[in-house]
């Protein structure tokens, strides 16, 4: 199985660096454009949640990043340093009294665009699944 992997202090404008690994991963594991936008908002999306709310923008807690790949399966973890969360507590931005809220949606964002989502590590890593057919 091959893999790569960055880890990038939790800086908000970082995400640029996030977006040419992805782009470098896409290029290593042949990845299908079907798949590569919803690849490119999930882990955006999923790094940026590491950055703000699990390290709290700390710049000196880290964002590790891996991407690997075997068969046909393409899985991605991110992995902060911040307190943890859990994800079953959190409010559901489709109902009604959400709706207007300006954030919230990122985990559903990600549930919706990955084809599996698993948090561990109370919260503090991601392993969001593709399937590249």
């Amino acid at each position: 199985m091959e893999s790569l992997r960055i880890q990038i202090p939790s800086l908000v404008e970082n995400i640029r660096i996030v977006e040419s690994f992805i782009d470098n991963v896409k290029d290593t594991f042949e990845i299908d454009d079907d798949i590569y936008g919803n690849i490119m908002v999930a882990i955006t999306e999923s790094v940026n949640n590491a950055i703000r709310h699990g390290n709290k923008e700390d710049n000196k807690k880290n964002v590790t990043l891996t991407a690997s790949c075997t068969e046909n399966v393409l899985v991605f973890t991110v992995e902060d340093e911040g307190p943890g969360f859990n994800p079953d507590t959190l409010p559901d931005p489709t109902a009604p009294e959400n709706i207007e809220k300006v954030g919230g949606r990122g985990i559903f964002l990600m549930k919706h665009l990955a084809d599996e989502v698993k948090f561990s590590n109370e919260g503090r890593k991601v392993e969001l699944t593709f399937f590249n057919n």
